[in-house]
């Protein structure tokens, strides 16, 4: 019987688990999201979250600590230097799962995993607005100075680049016939 066993083995053996943990606790902190199974992404939870909130302690011992964990020191500097003061206030829940239905080849649950303050569509304050209000967009009056002042600039540059090869070809054949 399985009474109290509450870790999801995954069906793999117990290191390669821990290191494909590892790989996507590395992934999660570089990218702020990933794709993946649900039973994988509840999984990859339960091993990143105390990372994170150790990582909110910024001393040698909780590096080497979450080093221990990670395995990748790109990961564990982006962790402590952008993740942690991000979240410091935070109390927990530092990552979002969000489903997406089943993968078409084997009809696996998948879904999103990210950590939650990256996610500036749901966030709905100030990152959000900036984003959708980041458009150019011209006035119809400067649009139409700016047509006005393009059109005669235009209409120059092509009636010289058409007259210029027409005098040179006029030129080269004057000069054949009198040679000739």
């Amino acid at each position: 019987m399985r009474h109290n066993r509450v870790i999801n083995h995954l069906g793999r053996t117990s290191s390669h688990r821990k290191s494909m943990l590892a790989n996507m606790a590395t992934s999660l902190i570089l990218h702020k999201r990933i794709t993946t199974t649900t039973a994988k992404a509840k999984a990859l939870r339960t091993y990143v979250e105390p990372l994170i909130t150790k990582s909110k302690e910024d001393s040698t011992h909780s590096r080497r600590v979450v080093f221990s964990y990670l395995k990748d020191k790109t990961a564990v500097a982006e962790l402590f230097r952008d993740i942690s003061p991000k979240v410091g206030e935070r109390p927990g829940g530092y990552t979002r799962i969000l489903k997406l239905g089943n993968r078409i080849g084997d009809n696996a649950d998948m879904c999103i995993l990210e950590l939650v303050d990256y996610n500036e569509a749901m966030l709905g304050g100030e990152a959000a607005k900036t984003k959708t209000t980041r458009r150019r967009r011209v006035t119809k009056k400067k649009e139409g100075a700016v047509a006005e002042t393009a059109a005669p600039k235009a209409s120059k540059t092509k009636a010289a680049k058409a007259e210029e090869p027409v005098k040179e070809a006029d030129d080269i054949k004057g000069e054949s016939v009198a040679e000739v």
